[in-house]
């Protein structure tokens, strides 16, 4: 006898892109620079100098991938707007002609009957802005503000879903502490001072949000992967607890009225990156930070296992599955369904958000046209119905899960790995822009009929 997965008659089962990796048009119809277009074209940043300046060209192929979504008979679609195409300076004049686009784009999206999901911050911020100090500097929280305010305004009576921010934590981490994301700075006190700010822009954006917006939800969105040690030793799990930590509770704390949590500030303390204290922190910033939200997003693709076993006694990150297609994707990450199920319950009964969206989850799979122009990415399809199932036991354990987005729509841009990994569900050629839906795509538009399988 076949187990049945039915879902709840209102879930909705939706797909997510982002701004830069998807619409190119760079420097076209009025949009200013992005921190990622700076970075992109700086030399030896990206793989293979690839750039997102065309993309999927979807500020050109909008209504094409609408009639797409369309086809698959997606409930929701998560995008990102651009805060250079809206504001080029990041402040002050407002390009009218971005704001039209993303209008249209609405609009499509409501003819179609497919409800907007609008995140406002997918990490290109105005190059503007980051001349001025970027994230770590408070006017750059201000001005996310300001922006909200434009976007909302323009937007809020037909989008009723809004994220602030999508995964601060790599935008704090990876493009201040470390440098391997834009601006490509490598300073953990200047990625402190930016994950502080980029909380403190969404707490003050909520408000603005909720009143330009009447009816609306608003949220952020936070990445998670399932942290584990290895042994009871105290070396492994000091490695996951630090790991998750800095990951995921240095953002997930403060938004619900607990500030920094304590072990991770003596931790950043002995990294030096709080000589100075907390002096970023200003009275009234962790009350605008708890501001009550209406759903938390989580972005989650695996498990992290961490395994103490280097001559040094230094903590590393090792897994356990065999290296196969089915247990490991081409961005090795390894394929740990479970792990989705324990991260949506410790998220909901550790803080007990309203609702909960699983705002990302997919996987990289290479998976080229067959000779019959059909794309068989069996792995990709095992990665997802896996994840489905492991967010419906979720589901049956009291979690309120109200949704599920696959990343991604399409291949696109994949950061600083360029156009060498593939996470969509329907493939693009990206000297011609052809689209071709994957086998992926087909099963997924079946669990979207069937409200499960």
């Amino acid at each position: 006898m076949t187990n049945k997965i039915k879902f709840p008659k209102d879930f909705l089962w939706g797909a997510a892109t982002a701004s830069y990796q998807i619409e190119g048009a760079w420097d076209k119809y009025g949009k200013g620079e992005s921190t990622w277009d700076r970075f992109a074209h700086t030399p030896g940043r990206i793989r293979n100098n690839d750039t997102g300046d065309v993309a999927t060209d979807h500020y050109r192929l909008w209504k094409k991938d609408i009639g797409l979504m369309k086809k698959l008979g997606l409930k929701a679609y998560r995008f990102s707007v651009s805060w250079p195409r809206i504001l080029p300076m990041g402040r002050g004049k407002v390009n009218q002609k971005g704001v039209d686009f993303y209008s249209r784009l609405v609009d499509g999206l409501l003819a179609a009957d497919i409800t907007p999901f609008a995140t406002l911050y997918h990490w290109d911020l105005p190059q503007t802005l980051e001349d001025e100090g970027g994230w770590p500097v408070r006017s750059t929280a201000e001005a996310f503000v300001e922006y909200t305010d434009v976007v909302t305004r323009a937007l809020g009576d037909r989008v009723k879903s809004w994220a602030t921010h999508n995964e601060p934590a790599v935008v704090a981490w990876l493009g201040y502490e470390m440098g391997v994301h834009a601006p490509g700075k490598k300073d953990v006190t200047l990625g402190m001072k930016a994950a502080h700010h980029l909380l403190l822009s969404h707490g003050r954006a909520v408000p603005v949000i909720h009143r330009n917006s009447p009816n609306s939800e608003a949220g952020i969105v936070l990445n998670i992967s399932w942290k584990v040690p290895a042994s009871k030793s105290v070396m492994d799990m000091e490695s996951a607890r630090l790991d998750d930590g800095r990951w995921f509770r240095w953002f997930s704390d403060p938004l619900y009225t607990r500030g920094y949590p304590a072990d991770m500030t003596e931790h950043f303390m002995k990294l030096g990156a709080l000589s100075n204290g907390f002096d970023f922190v200003k009275t009234g910033d962790m009350q605008a930070i708890a501001t009550p939200t209406d759903f938390m997003g989580l972005n989650y693709y695996g498990r992290n296992l961490h395994r103490a076993n280097t001559p040094e006694n230094e903590p590393q990150i090792d897994f356990l599955l065999p290296k196969t297609p089915e247990h490991w994707t081409d961005m090795d990450w390894e394929n740990y369904p479970d792990g989705l199920t324990g991260s949506l319950g410790r998220v909901y009964f550790d803080y007990l958000p309203r609702r909960i969206y699983i705002s990302e989850n997919g996987a990289s799979y290479s998976t080229p046209p067959d000779e019959n122009g059909k794309v068989p990415d069996v792995h990709r399809i095992h990665y997802l119905k896996t994840h489905i199932a492991a967010a419906h036991r979720a589901i049956q354990a009291g979690v309120p899960l109200a949704g599920y987005f696959v990343w991604s729509l399409m291949d696109n841009f994949e950061w600083s790995f360029g156009y060498g990994q593939r996470f969509g569900i329907i493939w693009v050629d990206f000297e011609t822009r052809e689209r071709i839906l994957k086998d992926s795509a087909k099963w997924y538009k079946s669990v979207i009929r069937k409200n499960g399988f």
